[in-house]
């Protein structure tokens, strides 16, 4: 594989899923979960990953793809009906010059802010409750 991949072992994504590391884990599939990820970048930002680790989109089997794919419309679903924002953004990065700074493939799903798009660059990173919070409020509307 050619792409350039972040050097990061262990992998945060499968420490939060093994319970090794506390994060907020809104749901899993039989082949994904979603994160509430600390780095709100958009209104109730998740982050849709395959349970096994796969680096890049390149090593995502079909299954897996379909599943995430049905999990990230879920997700946009539940934003929308929880949040009303304008736009939903979705996006997924591989590789180091593409901004992808976890070695682990995932999405991001996140109502728009005001003025449209999402925040780049720094963020305040939220405590644990406060994703709880997020969490919580997005399963009310998971259908």
């Amino acid at each position: 594989m050619a792409i350039e991949m972040p050097a990061d072992a262990p992998c945060a994504f499968c420490d939060y899923l093994s319970g090794e590391r506390s994060y907020t884990v809104l749901l899993t599939t039989l082949l994904s979960a979603v994160l509430v990820t600390k780095e709100q970048r958009g209104e109730g930002h998740v982050l849709v990953l395959p349970l096994a680790h796969r680096p890049t989109i390149l090593e995502v089997t079909d299954e897996e793809a379909a599943d995430l794919a049905i999990t990230v419309k879920l997700m946009a679903k539940a934003i929308d009906a929880a949040y009303g924002s304008p736009g939903i953004a979705v996006w997924q990065n591989n590789g180091i010059p593409a901004y992808q700074s976890i070695g682990h493939v995932h999405f991001h799903v996140a109502g728009t802010i005001d003025g449209g798009g999402t925040y780049w660059g720094d963020v305040e990173e939220l405590a644990l409750f406060e994703t709880d919070r997020i969490g919580k409020l997005l399963s009310c509307h998971l259908r």
